[in-house]
């Protein structure tokens, strides 16, 4: 069971990127996927989520009309598509999954969280 997340990198404020959460060993389909985020010397915050059976999202107020976050379940994939950026979205994004039937109640908080990807950073800088 792994998640892989990737994408990451450094970008120019108002620039764009997607990151990629890519499941092997087990099937997206009846799990809830969720986006984290590490600033340094922050805690760890979510960023948004997906159930993934019926595609219902949710986003923090922080990134709404920015990031959107998708699912390929064909290539049991999910994708954070972040746009606008600015430097306060530097931190290490990581994606994580959840079997729980009230994991996307709590998606925002990581203990709901069954599974982890190694995070991606991504580094917002002119």
């Amino acid at each position: 069971v792994q998640l892989q997340a990737s994408g990451g990198g450094l970008v120019q404020p108002g620039g764009s990127l997607r990151l990629s959460c890519a499941a092997s060993g087990f099937t997206l389909d009846y799990y809830v996927v969720a986006w984290f985020r590490q600033a340094p010397g922050k805690e760890r915050e979510g960023v948004s989520c997906i159930r993934s059976s019926d595609g219902t999202i949710k986003y923090v107020d922080s990134v709404k009309g920015r990031f959107t976050i998708s699912r390929d379940n064909a290539n049991n994939t999910v994708y954070l598509q972040l746009n606008s950026l600015k430097p306060e979205d530097t931190a290490v994004y990581y994606c994580a999954a959840s079997q729980r039937t009230y994991g996307f109640m709590f998606c925002r908080f990581d203990h709901v969280m069954d599974y982890w990807g190694k995070g991606t950073l991504v580094t917002v800088s002119s």
